[in-house]
């Protein structure tokens, strides 16, 4: 079990970029989260198998719907009790 924080940056709000997120995640599986902060980034925290985190990964480099995403930072995290992948508010 791998538990990664990502912020995501670029054009990434205001697109379906959460609901395209959490989409993916779901089909592979992850528990977690994501959500808009306020210096206009994204913040996805994803749970489960590293293959599928990894696949998870390439999904948002490719920057799902009509994103733009720049870069990415991905710092690993103590894994949580997450029951589902969800969106935040």
């Amino acid at each position: 079990m791998k538990c990664l924080h990502l912020i995501i940056s670029g054009r990434v709000q205001g697109v379906f970029f959460r609901d395209n997120i959490r989409r993916k995640a779901t089909e592979l599986e992850l528990k977690g989260y994501v959500r808009n902060l306020e210096d206009s980034t994204v913040e996805v925290v994803a749970q489960g198998d590293e293959n599928k985190i990894n696949e998870l990964i390439e999904f948002i480099k490719k920057g799902p719907g009509i994103a733009k995403v720049r870069d990415i930072k991905i710092k690993h995290k103590k894994p949580e009790n997450f029951k589902s992948f969800e969106i935040r508010f």
